[in-house]
């Protein structure tokens, strides 16, 4: 098996600088930018707990939206893997985080509760049961450090694919 690293390259600018710098706590926003080639700009900020602006993402926004997206892409490999037809996938993620008398803190724990729909009901319990292994495939929550937990619910419905209208006929006169 032939076993390779990727690499990626981020750049984060803080733009929060109002004039003085960080000369006192309350001085700066937390505004950032965060950038990578060829990708739009994610405007970011501190959670409003922490003097953040709402009105942009923060990094533990982002680190739930990573977790969210990497079971998902692994979860609709696992089903293509599997013979399973996916026609809608959603995720309400959950995230705790314990802050310390110190001042640190940590995630200490995230629940994705995806929501599957597939086509074919003879597939529910192996659907279901993949979630398992796109567990056990995803970068991202085989990096941290604190429990993913999982709780999907799988529905049968819909069409391959819902845009799609039916061919209609010529309308003869």
């Amino acid at each position: 098996m032939n076993l390779s690293e990727h690499h990626y390259l981020v750049r984060v600018v803080w733009t929060g600088n109002q004039g003085d710098g960080t000369s006192s706590y309350r001085s700066y926003t937390r505004d950032h930018e965060v950038a990578s080639a060829g990708v739009p700009v994610i405007f970011g900020s501190a959670d409003p707990t922490f003097h953040g602006n709402p009105d942009r993402w923060n990094p533990e926004q982002l680190l739930l939206a990573a977790l969210s997206q990497c079971h998902m892409l692994s979860y609709l490999h696992m089903a293509v893997k599997s013979g399973i037809i996916v026609t809608a996938y959603e995720d309400a993620a959950e995230g705790t985080m314990r802050l310390n008398a110190d001042g640190s803190g940590e995630f200490t724990g995230v629940t994705l509760k995806p929501r599957v729909t597939i086509t074919d009901s003879t597939v529910k319990h192996t659907a279901q049961s993949i979630h398992a292994d796109a567990a056990a495939a995803c970068f991202i929550g085989r990096s941290v450090n604190f429990p993913v937990l999982h709780e999907p619910v799988v529905v049968v419905g819909g069409k391959a694919n819902p845009l799609a209208e039916p061919p209609r006929e010529k309308a003869t006169a």
